[in-house]
């Protein structure tokens, strides 16, 4: 009887997509994804019931359509090293509706897009079984947190594939960099309608609306709308610094920005230039601090500018 099978041997590769649902042929050489808590619904979909007629009761027998698959993992948020290189997991934020631009020798920015979406192949090897999903497209969200690693998560669905047997492979990790743990020194801005602020945890979620669309001619994955959010917890200050209350009773739209990284070509700069205030959601308590829990909604300005990842 063969052993079980390892649960830690695990390969995820992703290659952006030519044309919408062809395989791009990932490789473990070329395509490797550096990713944490990795989890992977192969067979999501529905069973469609045959409602037989028969002369006695019993189960029905049902047929399985829709079918699709999920990934859920994260990344940690380190640019490539070198400014104006792509880092490794931009392929991954480019499947997002996300648009990249490139100039050499000096950035690399991410910002949302509204039309011509990119698509991706994904791999994942999890201990000899190959599962595959072409035209996979999904949602992100950045994290930050006090004394943690930055990271972008990431929900994936793709199309669904038979899944097969194959080797492992050997994977080339060396354009994956290491991160830095967000503190006082690694990350050197936080403010909010230009007050800098104390911050104990940021998310800015991209709120991809992402839709699976089979119909007979045509079997693909969406991303139909968005809708950012963006939370922060920080620890709250004088109303004449900045007042969340006015802010919010007044509709007020004003610029965040979060700088991780100071050493040139591993500078990550999210700017959100137009969040309006939300409602404060409460008061919070941490070692006899108060602390403000602070919702925002990035809005755009021309279109497609809600916020921007520049990396420098």
């Amino acid at each position: 009887m063969p052993g079980p099978m390892n649960f830690r041997q695990k390969l995820l590769m992703v290659k952006l997509e030519a044309t919408y649902g062809v395989d791009a042929g990932p490789t473990a050489a070329l395509n490797a994804v550096l990713a944490t808590e990795v989890k992977h619904m192969p067979m999501e979909g529905a069973d469609v019931s045959r409602e037989l007629d028969t002369p006695h009761m019993g189960a029905q027998p049902t047929i399985p359509n829709e079918l699709h698959s999920k990934f859920t993992f994260k990344v940690e948020l380190a640019p490539s090293g070198v400014a104006g290189t792509a880092p490794a997991w931009a392929v991954l934020l480019r499947m997002c509706a996300v648009a990249e631009t490139i100039t050499p020798g000096t950035s690399a920015v991410y910002n949302p897009v509204t039309n011509s979406h990119e698509s991706g192949t994904i791999y994942f090897n999890l201990d000899g079984t190959l599962y595959k999903s072409r035209g996979a497209r999904g949602n992100a969200k950045f994290t930050v947190d006090a004394q943690g690693i930055p990271y972008v998560e990431f929900e994936l669905t793709g199309l669904y594939a038979v899944p097969s047997t194959d080797a492992l492979g050997t994977p080339d990790y060396t354009s994956w960099q290491d991160p830095t743990v967000a503190t006082t020194a690694n990350t050197p801005q936080f403010s909010i309608d230009g007050t800098d602020m104390v911050l104990r945890s940021f998310a800015l979620d991209l709120g991809n609306a992402v839709e699976n669309r089979f119909l007979i001619g045509r079997d693909a994955v969406l991303i139909t709308d968005r809708s950012e959010t963006l939370e922060a917890r920080v620890e709250a200050v004088e109303l004449a610094t900045l007042d969340p209350y006015a802010l919010a009773g007044n509709q007020s739209k004003v610029p965040v920005v979060l700088q991780h990284g100071t050493v040139a070509g591993r500078i990550a700069t999210l700017n959100v230039p137009k969040a309006q205030v939300q409602r404060p959601a409460g008061l919070e308590n941490s070692q006899n601090i108060v602390e403000w829990p602070l919702s925002l909604v990035p809005l755009p300005n021309a279109g497609n500018d809600q916020w921007t990842l520049t990396l420098t």
